[in-house]
């Protein structure tokens, strides 16, 4: 403790000072809620809503709300909040972090932000590391909720959708981090709102928030797919081009020339353009593909995934060249950069071209899992108006609390002062020595009785101690990580008088350990053991009152245990009081201070006495790591006997030193990943805040409209070109095919037009182009067409958004190599991620404009569901049975069998 903080106090002691009063409120009201009936006391929360519809606030609440609160508890659970818990419940409240000790109840202490804030009606999230304690929490504080009208739900893996949406709709709602993300990433890819399973995000309690926040931030939620639903179509695209005859336009060919005549019919199947980087099927080709693939006509809407795997292969074939586009290099594609001439290692092109060039070079074609949806826990838990968490270790962490999730935290007293003694570290030459000695002291404590609880670093570690103490016939329990309710309960009973548990460090938490012994839990298993149901065994801990008798015996002999038991445990208690209480021995430091921490703060709860010590040898990995060769070298000089521990500033100072650098490298990497995110958050935002819109049914009309024109502008724009000699002059014949693949419009829609303007041609195209689509309009009915144009704006959206993820995705994986060039990887990720966004965001448009354009039979558009893949407006998987005439197909460039004299397609066959 600095100078300052010995005058002033403690960050957290000046906070707990304004605190104060607020308690002090709190617990004079305790008498006037002791008074009250159950239906008095459950009628309050109507009476809290009422107020705060008519103008009081949360705050205005509080001290009432917590104080109804720790009466239900009372009442239901026999469990009433220590002061210390209602100054925790304040900071929750607060939007903060309470970092309470291990044994001081947070799991209660959460009921009192959860109520209060639930009042509002928006939904109240609690966050736990775990389904087992999400349920179990959900089951013993529920009581409490429900007590007081308040709905409780609980989220936990494989629960179906509209278990979910109850759940969610509930007003507290217990759940794993991990559930949570996914649900938020999964509503952000339905076509239908009512298919969402969450609410607004509001108000968050994370329990063990440095696990969930710190520790688990380094990787961030992905909901991944195949990578591509059709990916044998890309061979069998190449294999399709491969047929096909081609010709590179001549750049003599001038534009203005072919204007105002009738177009020659072209005698190869694809055309190459070397200056536009394209290449299109011609009508013959367009054609082959279709006798080819089996289909009937190639731009329906529902060839669209063909034709785009078709025009990437044409791409692939006539304009990406190898070792001037891309190199091959061991059975990879890499990209090389047109400006720089540098192969630009983890860039993919988009859009499947890629595949199609992995195809044409005969490569594999990478059938990688795809990323549809992702998000770092970071950016997840920012999105809540508000978030609070409690841990019992977080003020090693509180830089990076303010850092990335700009809350503080506060340190909340114990309700008795702790006495527990934490010896000096014990530091042994080689691990064999170490274990030797850890086996030492168990024996000693287990000799007098005093239980012993042993933290290692890993199940290798635990099952090789395991076998020291088998040789030395010291009997003890094993936990590893098979089931959370086992070591809940191992971890309930490490208490008990000449107990001795060896744990990893994922065991036992949400648990704590009581000296003597949990009697509740001996009672639930003793009566297990006489046969009672679980179902049952859950009514005989319950509180509510029953008339069933069943339920009411059950009770009885549940209750009747717990105080057999407790009598047993109490004494029992007292002994190992006697001999020190619980002894906590660490055979390893973790690499965080903070994992340490939470080992010694197992014991000594409550004003139990206890004590800890923790066992390290020069092998142990952090040592090896982070201290090295300095550390072995300091142990030389001292020259310690192999089996005698060293006691030493300079060591202790190292192995801190070691932890520091460990912790600093690992919020590097969480900051670094939050960076990246970052730029992918901004966009994320973006497109789920639009997508957030259409789901909401709003008239997109006018949208569509202006996408429409703007993909018009820009189009057109670009046709506007520069010759050699710094002439401007039309492409018309790209124009022309602009708008039939487009808008479907005839081939001669440019003819009456004459010597026309960039200006006249757009104002031209998108009159045509108006015209044509109250014609589609009038095909299907106004309000069917405006669920088209939502399903449709909806799966272009995210097909795009999915493809756009995998593409940054892939950008992230080699950018680092940016930095050997004196870029910084994160600037250059973020330049050329917008690119990419803008690129997409233009692909939309014109995806969405031709479809809505070539929308053909409107039984094809039904109300879809995400995860029933069923055929939609923009069928996605590549895979269509080919269609079987009954009759002899007509030729989209046969004479029309009208007899108008007509081609096929340009008559009849325009609208197939």
């Amino acid at each position: 403790m600095g100078l300052m903080e010995k005058i002033f106090g403690t960050y957290s002691d000046r906070e707990l000072k304004k605190i104060e009063p607020l308690v002090n409120k709190v617990m004079s009201y305790e008498k006037d809620m002791e008074k009250l009936s159950d239906s008095e006391l459950k009628n309050k929360t109507e009476e809290f809503k009422n107020r705060l519809k008519n103008g009081e606030t949360l705050d205005d609440l509080l001290p009432e709300a917590f104080a109804v609160v720790r009466e239900a508890a009372w009442r239901v659970l026999g469990m009433k909040h220590f002061r210390v818990q209602v100054i925790g419940g304040i900071v929750l409240h607060q939007g903060r972090i309470a970092e309470m000790r291990t044994g001081e109840g947070k799991t209660l202490v959460a009921t009192l932000p959860a109520y209060l804030n639930a009042l509002e009606g928006k939904g109240v999230h609690v966050v736990t590391v775990n389904d087992y304690l999400a349920s179990r929490d959900r089951d013993w504080m529920g009581k409490v909720y429900e007590f007081l009208g308040l709905t409780v739900g609980c989220i936990v893996h494989d629960m179906e959708p509209e278990e979910r949406q109850v759940a969610y709709g509930s007003d507290i709602t217990y759940g794993t981090n991990n559930e949570f993300g996914f649900d938020y990433l999964r509503d952000n890819m339905v076509i239908y709102k009512e298919d969402m399973v969450q609410r607004d995000l509001h108000y968050c309690i994370v329990d063990e928030v440095d696990s969930i926040l710190i520790d688990e931030a380094r990787t961030p939620l992905i909901i991944s797919g195949q990578g591509d639903e059709s990916v044998d179509l890309y061979v069998r695209a190449r294999d399709f081009v491969n047929t096909l005859t081609h010709r590179i336009k001549s750049q003599d060919e001038v534009d203005m020339e072919r204007f105002n005549r009738e177009f020659e019919e072209e005698t190869v199947d694809y055309v190459i353009n070397e200056k536009d980087k394209t290449s299109t099927l011609t009508d013959k080709g367009i054609t082959k593909a279709e006798n080819y693939f089996g289909i009937e006509n190639l731009s329906d809407a529902e060839n669209m995934e063909l034709s785009h795997h078709i025009n990437q292969a044409l791409k692939a074939a006539g304009n990406m060249k190898r070792d001037i586009d891309y190199v091959v290099n061991d059975g990879e594609i890499i990209i090389v950069d047109e400006f720089t001439g540098r192969l630009m290692y983890g860039r993919r092109y988009s859009e499947g071209l890629h595949q199609a060039i992995e195809a044409k070079e005969g490569l594999d074609v990478r059938a990688e899992s795809k990323t549809l949806a992702t998000i770092t826990f970071q950016n997840y838990f920012r999105m809540y108006d508000k978030l609070a968490g409690m841990t019992g270790t977080a003020m090693t962490e509180e830089g990076e609390f303010r850092d990335i999730y700009n809350i503080d935290v506060v340190e909340i007293p114990t309700n008795k002062p702790v006495i527990r003694e934490d010896d000096n570290d014990h530091i042994y030459i080689n691990e064999d020595a170490k274990f030797k000695a850890v086996t030492r002291e168990i024996q000693e404590a287990h000799d007098k009785g005093q239980p012993v609880l042993v933290g290692t670093v890993s199940i290798d570690k635990s099952e090789e101690l395991s076998k020291y103490l088998k040789r030395a016939g010291i009997k003890h329990n094993v936990l590893n990580a098979k089931n959370h309710e086992q070591e809940s309960e191992i971890v309930a009973q490490a208490g008990r008088f000449g107990q001795v548990t060896i744990a990893t460090n994922m065991a036992g938490r949400g648990t704590d350990i009581v000296l003597g012994g949990n009697p509740e839990y001996m009672a639930k298993k003793e009566l297990k053991k006489q046969g009672m149901e679980d179902e049952m065994l859950e009514y005989a801990d319950s509180y509510f009152k029953t008339d069933d008798p069943e339920i009411l015996q059950a009770r009885e002999d549940y209750q009747n245990l717990v105080h057999k038991f407790k009598e047993e445990t109490d004494k029992e208690a007292e002994e190992v009081r006697k001999v020190g209480g619980l002894r906590i021995i660490g055979t390893e430091r973790h690499e965080s201070r903070r994992i340490d921490n939470q080992l010694r703060g197992r014991s000594g709860r409550q004003g139990d006495p206890g004590s800890s010590r923790f066992y390290i040898s020069a092998d142990d990995d952090l040592i090896r790591l982070f201290a090295g060769d300095r550390f072995k070298d300091t142990m030389l000089k001292l020259d310690p006997e192999e089996d005698e521990p060293i006691e030493h500033k300079i060591l202790t100072r190292l192995i801190e030193s070691a932890q520091r650098k460990v912790e600093g490298n690992n919020f590097s990497i969480r900051k670094n990943v939050l960076k990246y995110d970052d730029v992918m958050n901004k966009q994320r935002e973006v497109i789920y805040a639009e997508r957030r819109r259409v789901l909401e049914g709003e008239n997109l009309k006018d949208d569509i409209v202006a996408m429409r024109n703007d993909v018009i502008d820009k189009t057109i724009d670009f046709y506007n070109k520069v010759d050699d000699n710094n002439k401007r002059y039309l492409d018309f014949e790209s124009i022309r095919s602009f708008g039939v693949t487009e808008f479907d419009f005839e081939d001669d829609f440019l003819k009456g037009l004459t010597n026309p303007s960039a200006e006249d041609i757009k104002n031209h195209m998108k009159d045509l182009a108006a015209e044509k689509y109250e014609e589609k309009e009038e095909e299907f009915g106004s309000e069917r067409f405006r669920e088209i144009e939502r399903v449709a704006l909806l799966q272009n959206v995210d097909q795009k958004w999915m493809d756009h993820i995998d593409a940054m995705d892939q950008l992230r994986k080699g950018i680092g190599l940016r930095a050997v060039g004196q870029t910084d990887p994160v600037r250059a990720y973020a330049e050329e991620g917008f690119d990419m966004f803008e690129a997409m965001n233009e692909s939309i448009k014109e995806d969405t404009v031709k479809m809505l354009y070539h929308v053909v039979n409107p039984e094809k558009v039904e109300r879809v569901k995400v995860a029933k893949e069923v055929e939609t407006v923009n069928p996605d998987d590549g895979k269509k049975k080919p269609f079987v005439r009954k009759d002899k197909k007509v030729g989209r460039n046969d004479p029309c069998p009208c007899g108008s004299g007509k081609k096929y397609k340009n008559c009849h066959g325009k609208n197939e």
